[in-house]
């Protein structure tokens, strides 16, 4: 089953039951959900950390912006792990 693309005017938010919190332990951030928790390395975390109804064009602009870096080579990074998390049923799109 191939996975649909994400378009730039999606809306990519927590799925519900979803939190992103920072690991007492360890300091990092993880995704908690009602099956476990996935640790999210600083890339990822910086994506989810913009998932709040911002489209994915918007968080692709920032995160270029932010570091320095060409949208153009961002977006599909960006998408994948978009993708990633949706098929993991964290995250979900308006």
């Amino acid at each position: 089953m191939q996975t649909p693309t994400i378009t730039g005017s999606a809306q990519p938010t927590l799925a519900r039951g979803v939190r992103l919190q920072t690991d007492s332990k360890t300091g990092n951030s993880v995704l908690l959900f009602p099956e476990g928790v996935l640790e999210l390395n600083e890339t990822a975390q910086e994506i989810v950390n913009r998932c709040d109804g911002r489209t994915l064009v918007e968080i692709v602009c920032e995160l270029a912006k932010e570091y320095e870096a060409d949208s153009n080579a961002l977006i599909a990074d960006v998408r994948d792990t978009l993708s990633d998390l949706q098929q993991r049923k964290l995250i979900e799109f308006k």
